[in-house]
C-alpha cells in the first residue's frame, strides 16, 4: 500500500514536471504581449463629400475602429453569450476545449474545440490557424498572460475591433456599415445576434450568402443569450420576429465609388501626400469640396454633349468638366469622361494635356492690359511671317482666310483674330506671357515659342479652370483644391485646406476689364449664342488646327467651368469648333448649376478703372492713367513702349531688363500631325465689332 502511494505521488510529480517543462518550453518562444498596447489593425480610409455623403472606402481590411464605449451591451452581450458565456469569469482558457482539440487531433477528426475570447484574440493578434496541439498550447499561454495585464473590456474592445464578420468587414462597426447601413452604437438587438453568429464561418454564414443559414445563426444567438440570462425568451422572440433591415450585397472596390471621376482624382492627391500605406491601412477621414448635385449635372451634360456630337455626325467620343468656385478654389465638379469603368479610368479633367486652342489667348491679353495697353489698343489684322528654320516661314492665319485690317484688342478678342494675337505676344514678350499663364493657374510646361499664343503648348482642363480663376476673382489667384480636412484615424488634424494661400496675380482694375472683353465673346463673338445663359458671364473659345480638340472656358463671379471635347487617339473630328458642342455643354451646366444662385454682376474697381465713351458709341474701359485725354477712347491711348514688366502683386510689377525667351528659337516649329503649331478660327459666323455694346455695369 505504502509503495503504491509512493508511485503514485511520484507520477503525478513526474507529470507535473512534464506539463511545467512544456509550459516554460513553450513560453520561451511566444510573442510579446505588450505589443498589444501599441497594436494598431488596418483601418478603413474613408472619403466624404462636402455635404457627409460617403463616397469611398479604402482598405486592405474593411475595419472601422470605434472604442467599447460605442458598443451598445445587447450587442457585447451576443457575442459574450455565443462565444464565451463565462467570459467575465474565467481565466480566458477553456481547459475542456484544449481536452477536445487534443484528443481530436491524435484521432484525426481535425476538431479545433471550443476557444475562449480570449484565445480567438491571443490567435488572431499573434499566431495564425494552423490546427495543432502545440498551437494550442501556445494560444492558451499566450491566453492567461493577456488575461494577467489586460481587463475584460479591453480584451472585449480588442476583439470586438479584430474579428472578420464576412463580405470583406472586420470588426463590428464596419460589419454594421456592410449589411445594415448604419453605425454599430444603432444596431438592434437581432442585428448584433446575427453578427455575433457569423464569427464561426463568416463565409458560410452571411446574409449575402445565404439567408437562411444566417437567420438560423441569429436564431442560435439570441437563444444563447436567453441561456445566459441576458434576456429573456420574449424579448428573443420579438428581435427574430422584427425586420432584419439588411441593405443589400455592394459592389467592392473602384465599382463602389460615388462620382468616381473626383473620388479618384482625391485618393491620387491622398496617396502622394501619405503614402500607400496610410491610405489603405491608416485609417484616414477624408473630407472633400464636391458638390454631388453639381457633379451629377456635370456627368449629364459632358453625356449629353458627347450624344450630340455624334448624332451630329461632330465625332467626338469624350469629353471633360471642371468647375471651381472662385472665391476659395474648391473644385466643385470634376468629370473625366463618359463611362467611368473598370476599363475606362482615365480622367481626362486633370491628366489629359491637349491644346487648348484659342482659349489661350486670355493670358497673353491679361498681361497686355496689364503692362498699361487699353483695349481700345488697335493692331492691323494683315498678313505677316516669321522664319521658321530650314529656310521656311509660318505665317499665321484664320479659318476664314479674311484679313479685317486695323482692329481693337477688344475686337480681336471676342472674334479670336489670330493674326492680331499673334503680333500681340510679340508686343508683350513671349516670356512674359509665360509667367502670366503660370502665376494665373497654368502648371502644365508651356513652349516658349510665338504660336504659343494660338494654344499650341498642352495643358488641361484643370489648369485651364484654374487660369480664369484668377480672372473672375479679381485678380487673385487660389491654387485649386479637392480637400478641405483630412483627420487621422484618432481625429487629429493632419491636413487643413479651407484657408488657402491667395496671391494677387493682377490687379482687380485689369480683371475687371478682363471680364468685359470676355463678356463680348459671349455676346457678340465666337461664342455667340450657345454660350448665352442669361446672367452676366465671360469666356472664350478655343479650336485646334485639324479640329482636334474643342473647348469653352468660361464663368460668372461665382463660378468658373472648362470643358473640352475630343478623341483620345487625337484623331480630328469633324469641324467642331469650341463655340458649338463645348460651349453648349459649358451653358447648359451653368444654368442648372446657378439655378438658384442670385445674378451677380462683376464688381466694379472703383479708383482702379476709369469708364469713358467710344467711337462708335457705348463706352470702354481704362485702367487709370492709360485713357485717352481727350476724343472718344476707340485707338487713342498709345501703346506702351520701354521695358516689359513682369507680373507682380499689383499687377503691372517691375522692369525686366529682356524677354529671356524673345530669341531666334522664339520663331514657331514646322507643323507636325501631331502637335500642328497654329490653331484655326473659332466659328465661320463672325460678327464685325464697331465698338462694344453699352455695357451695364455701374457706373465708377
Amino acid at each position: 500500500m505504502r509503495f503504491a502511494l509512493v508511485g503514485t505521488l511520484l507520477l503525478g510529480l513526474f507529470a507535473a514536471g512534464t506539463v511545467a517543462g512544456i509550459v516554460v518550453a513553450y513560453s520561451r518562444n511566444l510573442p510579446n504581449i505588450n505589443r498589444m498596447a501599441d497594436f494598431q489593425p488596418a483601418r478603413s480610409t474613408r472619403i466624404y463629400a462636402r455635404d457627409g455623403q460617403l463616397l469611398a472606402t479604402l482598405y486592405t481590411q474593411n475595419r472601422i475602429v470605434v472604442p467599447i464605449g460605442r458598443i451598445p451591451n445587447l450587442v457585447r452581450e451576443a457575442f459574450v453569450a455565443n462565444e464565451d458565456h463565462s467570459f467575465y469569469y474565467n481565466d480566458g482558457v477553456d481547459f475542456e476545449g484544449i481536452a477536445r482539440a487534443a484528443i481530436a487531433d491524435l484521432t484525426h477528426r481535425q476538431f479545433q474545440g471550443a476557444s475562449t475570447i480570449t484565445q480567438q484574440l491571443a490567435r488572431g493578434l499573434f499566431l495564425n490557424d494552423e490546427i495543432s496541439i502545440s498551437r494550442k498550447i501556445e494560444e492558451a499561454l499566450l491566453a492567461m498572460e493577456i488575461e494577467r495585464y489586460y481587463t475584460k473590456d479591453e480584451i472585449l474592445d480588442r476583439y470586438l475591433n479584430l474579428i472578420y464578420l464576412g463580405a470583406g468587414a472586420y470588426g463590428v462597426d464596419a460589419a454594421s456599415h456592410t449589411y445594415f447601413g448604419k453605425s454599430v452604437s444603432n444596431l438592434t438587438l437581432g442585428q448584433g445576434a446575427l453578427l455575433a453568429g457569423l464569427v464561426a464561418a463568416p463565409s458560410d454564414y452571411s446574409p449575402y450568402v445565404d439567408l437562411k443559414l444566417a437567420r438560423e445563426r441569429e436564431r442560435h444567438v439570441l437563444g444563447r443569450m436567453v441561456a445566459s440570462g441576458y434576456i429573456t425568451r420574449a424579448r428573443a422572440a420579438a428581435a427574430f420576429a422584427a425586420p432584419l433591415g439588411l441593405i443589400g450585397a455592394r459592389p467592392q472596390g473602384l465599382a463602389s465609388y460615388r462620382d468616381p471621376w473626383f473620388t479618384t482624382y482625391v485618393i491620387a492627391k491622398i496617396e502622394k501626400a501619405f503614402g500607400t500605406r496610410e491610405l489603405y491601412e491608416g485609417g484616414l477621414q477624408v473630407y472633400t469640396t464636391v458638390d454631388p448635385h453639381l457633379e451629377r449635372i456635370a456627368q449629364r451634360q459632358i453625356d449629353w454633349g458627347i450624344a450630340a456630337a455624334k448624332a451630329e455626325g461632330i465625332n467626338a467620343h469624350q469629353g471633360a468638366l471642371v468647375a471651381i468656385a472662385p472665391a476659395t478654389g474648391q473644385i466643385l465638379a470634376m468629370v473625366g469622361g463618359t463611362n467611368f469603368s473598370i476599363d475606362n479610368q482615365f480622367n481626362r479633367a486633370w491628366q489629359a494635356r491637349r491644346q487648348p486652342g484659342s482659349s489661350f489667348k486670355v493670358y497673353v491679353y491679361t498681361a497686355a492690359i496689364d503692362s498699361g495697353m487699353p483695349p481700345s489698343t488697335i493692331i492691323d489684322d494683315s498678313p505677316v511671317s516669321y522664319p521658321a528654320g530650314n529656310g521656311q516661314t509660318w505665317s499665321p492665319h484664320d479659318d476664314d482666310d479674311r484679313f479685317m485690317g486695323p482692329i481693337t484688342l477688344r475686337t480681336a478678342l471676342a472674334l479670336s483674330r489670330n493674326v492680331v494675337a499673334v503680333k500681340l505676344l510679340q508686343r508683350v514678350g513671349i516670356g512674359r506671357a509665360i509667367e502670366y499663364a503660370h502665376r494665373m493657374g497654368v502648371r502644365s510646361p508651356l513652349d516658349a515659342d510665338l504660336s504659343l499664343v494660338l494654344g499650341t503648348s498642352v495643358v488641361t482642363p484643370l489648369d485651364q479652370a484654374s487660369g480664369y480663376q484668377t480672372l473672375a476673382n479679381e485678380g487673385v489667384h487660389i491654387d485649386p483644391t479637392a480637400l478641405t480636412v483630412v483627420r487621422d484615424s484618432l481625429g487629429n488634424v493632419v491636413l487643413d485646406d479651407r484657408y488657402p494661400q491667395q496671391t494677387e496675380v493682377v490687379s482687380a482694375g485689369t480683371a475687371y476689364i478682363m471680364d468685359t472683353m470676355l463678356e463680348d465673346v459671349i455676346e457678340h463673338g465666337t461664342g455667340y449664342p450657345n454660350a448665352i445663359i442669361g446672367r452676366p458671364a465671360a469666356g472664350k473659345t478655343g479650336t485646334t488646327s485639324d479640329f482636334r480638340d474643342a473647348w469653352f472656358v468660361g464663368y460668372t463671379p461665382d463660378l468658373v467651368t472648362a470643358v473640352w471635347i475630343g478623341n483620345d487617339d487625337y484623331s480630328p473630328m469633324n469641324e467642331s469648333y469650341g463655340g458649338d458642342i463645348p460651349a453648349r455643354i459649358w451653358a447648359r451646366f451653368m444654368k442648372a448649376a446657378l439655378a438658384k444662385v442670385s445674378k451677380h454682376r462683376f464688381p466694379f474697381p472703383t479708383g482702379e478703372v476709369v469708364k469713358t465713351p467710344s467711337c462708335g458709341g457705348g463706352y470702354e474701359y481704362y485702367l487709370d492713367g492709360t485713357q485717352p485725354e481727350t476724343g472718344c477712347g476707340r485707338g487713342a491711348a498709345p501703346v506702351p513702349t520701354g521695358k516689359p514688366t513682369a507680373p507682380s502683386a499689383k499687377g503691372i510689377g517691375v522692369p525686366i531688363e529682356a524677354d529671356p525667351y524673345a530669341t531666334a528659337s522664339s520663331a514657331p516649329t514646322p507643323p507636325s500631325a501631331t502637335q500642328p503649331p497654329n490653331s484655326v478660327g473659332d466659328g465661320t459666323h463672325y460678327i464685325l465689332l464697331g465698338s462694344p455694346r453699352p455695357k451695364a455695369s455701374p457706373q465708377p
